[in-house]
């Protein structure tokens, strides 16, 4: 009788704790409670340190919510879940584990809520024998079998990069939705498997958004940007509307390919829907804009964004520096300082950038110092290279050669590339041997450089060493990469590579540029007459 009356006092008290925790704010006011539930002996209730823990996640206090697991001595399934659940939404993917293993020895034994996190921790980690054997004690524990772990199942063995076994998983379910199949592309995307990826996709008897996203975002990770507007322009025509997640999956494909008119489109469509709020999209707009020569339009769009962050500032210097607007960008820098937003190495290349194209050797080396003394940011070789510009177009190039050669990191051929050209600029042509010389070894197959030193020897009458070069030159049978270019007309892209007329419309193009040609040239001799 005095057991069921304690059984029933802890009852009363635990349904009195429990409107207080569900209408807890924070956790100051949590931990009000707590002293509370310890001063009436109930810190060992699973019940209400389950509640506990649950406000612990939201507000992300998950050393709290340990200190309070510590707290029971006999942990239940649900208190358990609860802890596993708040690590795993944190990304704490090891300690999810860990609970995991703790829960075995008890011994808990897990249920249908305790896996489905269990598999995604072990996904996240990419421990393949992890993954089995969880895999394993799913099918051991008589859990009833249901979509949601399989699914589970299947996601962790792609995220382990296991296509076999996340094939054997999904042939051997019964039933299988649109998670299932983008599951198993996504496998195939991840690894590069682009065409295994698009024969799954053409097959699935539903697509969802998220369907369509993944095979634009894989198709631009591959470089294989026609492709992905292709999907773009299909996912429009099955009348599936595009969410902010797969316009920036787009995005970068306008930008390689200048599919300026398009990414106008894209800009209407989440101004028109409220998508510009996220500061990805936004930001990529604003890349886009710039790469595609629109630098106004792009800083249109960074004065309109409400938020901004450190990538909103840095693409948009570097834009600037590209255009060679180099005042702008520096004058953008100094609106950065007041803020509260910190620069990063990539603000500091279109910081550098900008001083190099303009000739700002005093601002340049100022900004170089800041990096280190004002904003413990290391060199990294991008930021060298920018200063060996700058010291070279500014003269320097004793200067800029010295700063090669004291570099905490072997030069890569863009920075010897950049002495070359100043070198050949100024005048130096013997410092542009040493230079092309160094270009050499680290891109023996470029005949281009071949042909910038024998010019080089040309300029500096060694004919002896001009002949060597070409006759060396014929010895590796090299070929030189054909030049593209890429145009949109009508919202379609259309790529031009050097000495082909395969395409049907070759013979009107040629004919045209030979039009303009004549054109030139008649203006010419009227010009001189």
């Amino acid at each position: 009788m005095a057991a069921s009356t304690s059984i029933l006092s802890l009852k009363i008290l635990e349904n009195m704790f429990t409107p207080v925790l569900q209408n807890c704010k924070n956790i100051r006011k949590l931990k009000k409670i707590h002293a509370q539930v310890v001063k009436f002996s109930l810190s060992e209730s699973s019940y209400l340190i389950t509640k506990m823990v649950n406000v612990c996640e939201q507000h992300e206090e998950l050393e709290y919510a340990r200190l309070l697991f510590k707290e029971v001595s006999e942990p239940n399934i649900y208190l358990y879940n609860a802890m596993i659940k708040a690590h795993t939404h944190s990304h704490l993917y090891v300690f999810t584990i860990d609970l995991y293993k703790q829960m075995l020895k008890d011994p808990i034994f897990p249920d249908n809520f305790t896996y489905p996190f269990v598999l995604r921790s072990c996904g996240a980690l990419s421990s393949l024998n992890l993954a089995k054997q969880v895999h394993g004690h799913v099918l051991k524990s008589g859990v009833q079998s249901n979509i949601v772990i399989e699914n589970s199942i299947l996601d962790m063995y792609m995220k382990c990069d296991a296509i076999t076994n996340g094939h054997k998983v999904f042939n051997e379910m019964t039933d299988r939705d649109v998670i299932s199949w983008n599951s198993l592309i996504y496998g195939h995307i991840k690894l590069g498997q682009m065409k295994r990826a698009r024969e799954l996709f053409e097959v699935m008897p539903e697509k969802s958004i998220s369907s369509w996203t993944a095979m634009i975002s894989g198709y631009t990770r591959n470089g294989s940007n026609e492709d992905a507007l292709h999907i773009f322009r299909m996912m429009q025509l099955t009348g599936v509307k595009p969410d902010w997640i797969s316009l920036l999956s787009v995005l970068p494909a306008c930008t390689q390919l200048g599919a300026l008119e398009l990414g106008k489109w894209i800009h209407f469509y989440a101004e028109k829907n409220g998508f510009l709020e996220n500061n990805s999209l936004s930001n990529a707009l604003i890349e886009m804009y710039a790469k595609s020569g629109n630098i106004n339009q792009a800083r249109q769009v960074f004065d309109k964004m409400l938020q901004r962050d450190v990538i909103s500032w840095s693409t948009m210097i570097v834009g600037l520096a590209n255009h060679g607007k180099a005042p702008e960008a520096i004058k953008l820098f100094q609106d950065m300082q007041k803020t509260t937003i910190k620069p990063n190495k990539i603000t500091f290349v279109g910081l550098l950038s900008a001083c190099a194209h303009s000739g700002f050797l005093e601002i340049g080396l100022k900004y170089f110092d800041s990096m280190k003394n004002d904003y413990n940011l290391n060199h990294g070789i991008e930021h060298y290279g920018c200063l060996v510009d700058l010291l070279g177009r500014t003269g320097y190039i004793t200067r800029a050669f010295e700063l090669v050669k004291t570099m905490p990191m072997k030069p890569d051929s863009a920075i010897w590339g950049s002495l070359l050209s100043s070198c050949r600029t100024k005048g130096n042509l013997e410092m542009a041997v040493i230079a092309m010389e160094n270009l050499l070894e680290l891109e023996p197959e470029d005949v281009g450089n071949y042909v910038m030193l024998s010019n080089i020897y040309a300029d500096l009458g060694r004919w002896d060493c001009v002949s060597k070069v070409r006759k060396l030159m014929r010895g590796k049978i090299m070929s030189k990469t054909p030049g593209c270019s890429s145009i949109e007309v009508d919202n379609v892209v259309e790529e031009f590579v050097s000495g082909d007329d395969s395409k049907s419309f070759s013979r009107e193009v040629y004919g045209m540029l030979e039009l303009l040609a004549l054109h030139h040239q008649t203006s010419l001799k009227l010009n001189i007459l």
